[in-house]
């Protein structure tokens, strides 16, 4: 019997070898336009910028607090040089704390040498007088690697969110609020369990999604970023050990707050990364209540309610030229869920830590990045496919008087109104409407001589006659301007 096992295939390019590198991933692949701007807050070589970052300062905050007896203060030319350090770390900088980290195996310890290398040369810059390298074994003193990590992923997760995200998500929900504005006023039927249900207006149910992204956008604007640096187990212990005379509490509550960063006073080795795990669960809500708009607008272009705009050039189906796909908001699901699965993870794992450390904080925390890149991205997209959105209103009101019916609920509810204000005959105003119209398609004459039979006030019948669904939308448009 022939092998069903089929050939490898072995004289194809080996892509692994292409230089420069393909990505294995899409957010560095196909979509690296969309994400780019979180390479400089949420890339390895970010977390090593604000890994420099970090150690540069609390170098100067013990020289400028003098906490450290006989420690030499710093001339604000030699705090430059320092900072020089951290604004002009790019590609040759990423290559050389690379190649140091290759002999240290210790990404942190890699940092600490790599600022000490700095020093040493500072001579050749400075002038033989500087102090610097009298302070050199200032350098991570009495630090613990996660002083260092939890201060610096706390300013990278706080500058991705304030510098990039949030600014996204905001001028998305804006412009969401912008087309409720728009359309507050175009009548649409409701759809309850898919079946039709008290006209609405297209303003009006965007206003709704905008309302609850917004209020997701103001709990992620104020979240707290926390910190802290008080050694290998969070009891100062070699800080005490070095410099018994100090008050290390607030030493270490000054430099955190310094950095912009809310203080921890309490913790094991670790950042109890609590305030991740609150941050990461807003920016998921935002992201499923984004989605929720993806499904809805994706649903509404299906019923020909809304219909896009077509790229020139575009094709929609290799098969059927016909077709103008909803893509963007089908790309957005995906990314959403994406980005959520791994928040969820961050969130879930981030805040369990075994005794006083492990390692799982380290490696889950490298996803970040992962995670907002699918939700920028999305956002991205959701906002492109707006923008080649228009409102098909003849749609819209085809589908509103085919279903005359749905004024059943305001014809009832008048007569209840009518038999408590004493008028006779209005027994049973639900069961009644229900007869005439569940199940049933009902016309707008039909439905106008049912009314002129209830026995209601005048007023009340030419009220209700002279309604349509298209204009029985309440204060719908109203709501829109007084709210959002």
């Amino acid at each position: 019997m022939p092998s069903t096992t089929p050939t490898p295939v072995t004289d194809r390019v080996i892509l692994a070898d292409a230089n420069p590198p393909i990505a294995l991933g899409a957010l560095d692949g196909r979509y690296r336009r969309a994400v780019a701007p979180l390479v400089d807050h949420l890339s390895e070589a970010a977390l090593n910028r604000e890994r420099l970052h970090v150690e540069v300062e609390w170098l100067i905050h013990l020289t400028d607090q003098q906490v450290v007896p006989g420690a030499a203060r710093l001339s604000e030319n030699e705090k430059g040089y320092l900072r020089a350090i951290v604004s002009d770390f790019g590609a040759a900088g990423v290559a050389e704390l690379a190649e140091i980290e290759r002999q240290t195996v210790h990404d942190v310890k890699a940092v600490e040498y790599f600022i000490k290398r700095r020093i040493a040369a500072a001579p050749g810059f400075l002038g033989e007088e500087t102090v610097l390298p009298s302070v050199s074994e200032l350098v991570h003193f009495a630090c613990t690697s996660e002083d260092i990590n939890n201060l610096s992923y706390a300013l990278m997760v706080q500058g991705a969110v304030r510098q990039v995200w949030l600014p996204a998500a905001e001028a998305l929900v804006e412009q969401i609020a912008a087309m409720a504005r728009e359309h507050a006023d175009v009548p649409m039927l409701s759809r309850t369990h898919g079946q039709p249900a008290t006209p609405t207006t297209v303003g009006k149910e965007l206003a709704v999604l905008a309302h609850r992204l917004r209020r997701q956008t103001r709990r992620v604007a104020a979240a707290e970023y926390l910190g802290k640096l008080n050694g290998a187990t969070g009891t100062y212990g070699a800080h005490l050990a070095a410099v018994p005379g100090a008050d290390w509490p607030a030493v270490s509550q000054s430099f955190v707050e310094h950095l912009g960063l809310t203080w921890n006073p309490l913790t094991t080795q670790i950042e109890s990364h609590d305030w991740q795990a609150e941050l990461y669960a807003d920016v998921a809500r935002f992201n499923r209540i984004l989605h929720n708009l993806a499904t809805d607008v994706w649903t509404y272009i299906s019923l020909g309610f809304f219909t896009q705009i077509p790229v020139p050039g575009a094709t929609g189906s290799s098969t059927m030229p016909h077709k103008v796909n909803p893509i963007r908001f089908e790309n957005a699901e995906a990314n959403l869920e994406i980005s959520n699965a791994l928040l969820d993870t961050l969130a879930a794992t981030l805040v369990t830590s075994r005794m006083q450390r492990d390692l799982t904080d380290s490696s889950t925390q490298r996803n970040i990045g992962t995670a907002f890149g699918h939700s920028l991205l999305a956002i991205d997209n959701v906002a492109r496919g707006l923008t080649a959105l228009a409102v098909s209103e003849p749609t819209l009101l085809e589908d509103l008087d085919h279903n005359w019916e749905v004024l059943g609920e305001a014809i009832q509810s008048a007569m209840r109104a009518a038999g408590v204000a004493g008028v006779p005959g209005m027994e049973n105003p639900y069961e009644r409407l229900k007869e005439l119209t569940r199940g049933h398609r009902v016309t707008g004459p039909e439905m106008r001589e049912f009314v002129g039979t209830l026995g209601l006030p005048a007023d009340v019948t030419a009220r209700l006659q002279a309604m349509t669904p298209a204009t029985y939308t309440g204060i719908a448009s109203t709501l829109v301007e007084r709210y959002l």
